[in-house]
């Protein structure tokens, strides 16, 4: 068993990195996960074959989660994916503090405990703590439940979340001193909650998918922190790849934001309701266009971008997309999808919906690939994509948004924009690109608007 209980781990390991390079790419993404997951599965056994446990309520545990969990992945839809990755998150954080407080009580208040299985264990409870209620506040935002405003406490904001953090640090202290009462460690716990709760409150919607990702990434640094204190090496490895693997997904979206992670964390933009032509007194106008004028417009052009964003996604567009290229491809048009680092509600949403409507990865290209191409483009087609497409990024100081790298849809020839209505984005701020010259709206839901511009090019 010795011997057996290493080898595992050590096969595990080797299968969670492996399966994590498979999701470099939406062919290999799905094999990836299903290596992983069989890494984690040797993990899971290697770990109960270590000491005695109660078999009972560990099969309990099994059931009510696989119950919970297998139904809640396989219903869930791809518009709902971004609340359901926080939510999950969030459930690994409360997990780990939990895991913490757990251990206080095993060793009657951390007596004769070791320092870094103390440190360990607190680190866990107050970093599994904030993710977990921050994570329920980021579901509550994307699901509409709490308003995706900014909801703070103006300048008190931080002189509050800085004496939360104090408290929870100073209750922390005092618990790992050891055989303290167990209100301490409660107290680290709830503290560290309210302050997960207050710290994503003010922040915006637009800066969700930040958040998320920042949010998974402490989870899995708590779950590390967790494993050490308990010794148990898997949860260090799993740990910290995700810690690691998140901070740097977190890093690359804050720079395709231009905004720095505390800057996000301090109070992100975002849900300030804006209404077309606001704040200039200058009333504007917008072009609308049919499907057939759309059509016409792109079946005789050299190359057309697609720019998708959230619309797209609430429509289930993509697979009208997809039939819509091909008929545009059998006509000589050259067909690329832009896609921005931020479009949609989590990292990577974008590419999730074309590849699994099998558009090809080829055709997918990155914001900093594709931006030059917009200037040679006949045609440029906006399904529901907005904060990621508005020029006032570049050229208005005192946009909330100004500074954050976006798609020069601006440049191209034509703009064509499907959207159900002239409602702002998710930043809540409006897009200059919807009254342009060279912009035309063709207002509806996505996916119809989609398939009546392809049975126009049907008929052409």
């Amino acid at each position: 068993m010795d011997t057996l209980v290493p080898v595992l781990y050590i096969v595990a390991f080797a299968l969670f990195i492996y399966g994590l390079m498979g999701l470099t790419g939406p062919k290999t993404a799905v094999r990836g996960n299903w290596i992983a997951a069989v890494g984690m599965t040797l993990a899971v056994v290697a770990t109960l074959l270590q000491v005695e446990h109660n078999w009972l309520l560990i099969a309990v545990g099994l059931v009510v989660g696989a119950a919970l969990g297998v139904p809640s992945a396989r219903q869930v839809k791809m518009t709902a994916m971004p609340q359901m990755v926080a939510l999950f998150n969030g459930v690994g954080g409360g997990a780990v503090a939990l895991i913490a407080w757990s251990e206080f009580r095993s060793t009657e208040g951390f007596t004769a405990e070791p320092t870094h299985v103390i440190v360990a264990s607190l680190f866990a409870a107050i970093v599994g703590s904030v993710s977990f209620w921050g994570s329920l506040v980021a579901f509550g935002k994307l699901q509409e439940i709490v308003p995706g405003r900014p909801i703070g406490l103006g300048s008190a904001q931080q002189v509050v979340n800085g004496l939360l953090l104090l408290g929870a640090v100073a209750c922390a202290v005092v618990a790992g001193l050891g055989g303290a009462a167990e209100l301490w460690i409660v107290g680290v716990l709830v503290l560290a909650a309210v302050l997960g709760v207050l710290v994503v409150l003010p922040i915006g919607g637009a800066d969700m998918p930040v958040v998320i990702s920042l949010l998974n990434a402490m989870t899995g640094l708590s779950a590390a922190a967790a494993g050490l204190a308990l010794d148990n090496t898997a949860m260090i490895v799993a740990g910290m790849i995700v810690g690691a693997s998140g901070s740097i997904l977190t890093n690359l979206m804050a720079r395709a934001m231009n905004r720095s992670i505390p800057a996000i964390v301090a109070g992100g933009f975002g849900g300030t309701a804006t209404l077309p032509g606001a704040g200039d007194g200058v009333e504007r106008t917008v072009t609308s266009t049919s499907p057939a004028d759309a059509a016409i417009q792109m079946a005789y052009a050299s190359q057309v971008i697609v720019v998708p964003g959230y619309g797209m996604a609430v429509a289930q567009a993509q697979h009208a997309v997809k039939d819509m290229a091909k008929l545009l491809e059998a006509r000589g048009v050259e067909v690329k999808y832009a896609i921005h680092p931020v479009a949609g509600r989590m990292p990577g949403h974008m590419n999730v919906l074309l590849a699994e409507a099998d558009v090809a990865y080829e055709a997918l290209k990155e914001m900093d690939e594709i931006n030059g191409e917009f200037a040679r483009a006949d045609v440029t087609l906006v399904i529901g994509a907005n904060d990621v497409t508005n020029p006032a990024a570049r050229t208005d100081p005192s946009s909330p948004i100004h500074g954050m790298p976006i798609l020069n849809v601006d440049e191209s020839r034509s703009v064509i924009v499907l959207k159900r209505s002239m409602n702002s984005g998710f930043a809540g701020i409006d897009n200059p690109l919807f009254y342009a010259d060279r912009t035309s709206m063709l207002f509806g839901d996505a996916k119809k608007s989609v398939l009546e511009v392809t049975e126009e090019l049907k008929a052409l």
